[in-house]
């Protein structure tokens, strides 16, 4: 049995035991009576809540009988007393029900919720996928069909046809990449060292576009657990998001730097920025507004840095840019 529910169950058995001592302690006196009588309904509705109708069911067969001594002792007055508590037991027994039947039409209701949000989505991301597979499948098509024919320029169709299955193969590695669980496999490494390969990686892309990447990472290594494979192509991703975010001749700023309970790491654009929708959404599978890409991106960052027990949070403001900073803790 798990720790929680050993410390809920003792719970309610010393919370019944109080309430049981304390009104017996006043049972001459009416109001004091009267209140704590009614105090018996918390275990009861406790017991529903936490351990279903088996849980509603034994929690009321113990007020009731630690309640019994109270309805046969020598202090029932007269028979409108008896019938009191005969009354108080009959209550407390529907109580006890209708709490169950209450939180568990609650939590069905809520599963039924639950599926049909993970219904929807399903769907939405079976739209998603045949949308983006869709454009580079009707080129290859188009292009086969004009080899075939022998029309036009054969090398040219079939650099075409390469490009469009590699964006199919980029785009079905996305989904798989954010499918499967995440498995970190972590060691000690060094978190200076993990983001100068990921800058060195988009260094080509960077000048293809001509921004300048100006990075801040100090040579004193500072060795953290990580998953340095994982965690280098978060970093690229956010890195080439900074590049195609920005125009031409401006810099994307690499920056690393270590606090007391933290290794930071901060990428930094002076691009377009991320009006407050997209910044809502960024981190929702499949959702995007460039041209390009599944949408998967940032979900998969995300995936990667919870992964490490760490945080990211983002800062945009539309035409001045965007700040990325991930957390991940030193211990």
């Amino acid at each position: 049995m798990e720790r929680k529910k050993v410390y809920l169950i003792l719970f309610v058995v010393m919370f019944t035991l109080v309430i049981t001592s304390l009104h017996y302690s006043v049972f001459r006196e009416q109001a004091p009576h009267v209140i704590l009588e009614e105090l018996y309904y918390i275990p009861l509705l406790l017991g529903a809540l936490f351990f279903s109708l088996k849980g509603a069911l034994i929690t009321y067969l113990f007020v009731s009988a630690v309640y019994l001594p109270y309805l046969f002792g020598d202090w029932v007055g007269n028979t409108l007393d008896l019938i009191d508590r005969l009354l108080h037991l009959f209550f407390s027994g529907m109580f006890a029900f209708l709490a169950w039947f209450l939180i568990d039409r609650g939590r069905k209701y809520q599963r039924q919720l639950e599926m049909d949000r993970y219904l929807t989505g399903l769907g939405q991301v079976a739209a998603t996928i045949v949308h983006d597979l869709k454009n580079p499948l009707i080129s290859i098509l188009g292009f086969a069909k004009r080899i075939r024919e022998g029309k036009g320029d054969i090398g040219a169709a079939g650099q075409v046809i390469e490009n469009s299955a590699m964006n199919m193969q980029r785009i079905v590695d996305g989904v798989l990449d954010f499918a499967k669980p995440i498995r970190l496999e972590l060691k000690r490494e060094d978190i200076h060292r993990v983001v100068q390969q990921a800058c060195d990686s988009c260094k080509i892309k960077a000048e293809e576009k001509n921004i300048v990447l100006s990075m801040n990472i100090p040579t004193d290594p500072v060795n953290i657990e990580i998953d340095s494979f994982s965690l280098q192509r978060s970093i690229i991703n956010l890195i080439n998001n900074a590049i195609e975010a920005s125009p031409k001749g401006q810099r994307v700023i690499i920056r690393t730097e270590t606090e007391k309970n933290h290794a930071v790491v901060k990428v930094k654009d002076f691009g377009s920025g991320m009006d407050k929708e997209t910044l809502e959404n960024i981190f929702i599978p499949f959702y995007s507004k460039k041209n390009t890409g599944t949408g998967l991106g940032m979900a998969i960052v995300k995936k990667v840095v919870e992964g490490h027990q760490a945080k990211i949070y983002i800062e945009s403001r539309v035409g001045r840019g965007t700040e990325v900073r991930i957390e991940l803790p030193r211990k």
